[in-house]
């Protein structure tokens, strides 16, 4: 029986490539307001996972629900209640990063003033606010990253997707990302973030979802447990 409180729902989520499994029956649920750290190693399925629920690829067998919404018959309803950080930045080289964030704004449906305001605010929390005007595609790596954080927080959605968010920030920017998600937290926000970095994983995230060859190897709090012992016992 579904938890009324739960935002985010799979059950028996499956996923396969050519007739080779990926994820096999998945059955787990996220409250409004958790912070989920999704680990597991390379190949465990776990940008899958996020794909299958951000409503870009569709379940072999199974269901996904966000917000009460089914995919994927309803995928445009959730896409609207979530932001997401995949491996590609999903961003506009020829534009700006102020012409990127008007532009994604503008599909939002976000009016021009409150475009403007979420624009300049966000390039200031993500440090870009001196490059607001250089193209993307003089941009480093890890530049576009944070780029593609605001990006995915412009909306405000209500649940952040994060695939490897990490991946290219220097330690400055690794902070700014950590108080960025602290924030997004305290507002209320559900957020589910995948790293293989254990040392990574903020300390807001009150709950570790373990991977392993498709399956979920552990699912509970992570309290004050050691990172590290959770996901070798779980990949055992």
């Amino acid at each position: 029986m579904s938890d009324e409180r739960a935002l985010i729902e799979a059950e028996n989520l499956s996923k396969a490539y050519g007739g080779m499994p990926v994820l096999r029956g998945l059955c787990f649920q996220v409250r409004r307001g958790e912070f989920v750290a999704l680990l597991g190693a390379n190949g465990s399925g776990k940008s899958t996972l996020l794909r299958l629920l951000s409503g870009l690829s569709k379940p072999t067998a199974g269901a996904v629900r966000v917000g009460g919404w089914e995919m994927p018959g309803e995928a445009m309803a959730v896409r609207a209640q979530i932001g997401l950080v995949a491996h590609q930045p999903l961003l506009y080289e020829n534009l700006t990063a102020r012409e990127n964030l008007h532009f994604f704004g503008k599909l939002y449906g976000i009016e021009r003033e409150e475009r403007e305001r979420r624009t300049v605010d966000l390039l200031h929390s993500v440090g870009l606010r001196r490059r607001a005007d250089s193209l993307v595609r003089t941009f480093s790596r890890g530049m576009k990253q944070r780029l593609s954080i605001a990006r995915a927080s412009l909306h405000q959605p209500d649940v952040l997707l994060l695939d490897e968010p990490y991946s290219g920030l220097d330690q400055a920017s690794i902070e700014r990302l950590d108080e960025m998600l602290a924030a997004g937290l305290g507002a209320g926000r559900t957020i589910i973030m995948s790293t293989h970095q254990l040392e990574r994983v903020p300390r807001s995230a009150g709950r570790a979802l373990v991977l392993s060859r498709g399956r979920i190897s552990f699912d509970d709090a992570i309290g004050n447990r050691d990172m590290s012992e959770i996901y070798r016992s779980a990949s055992a």
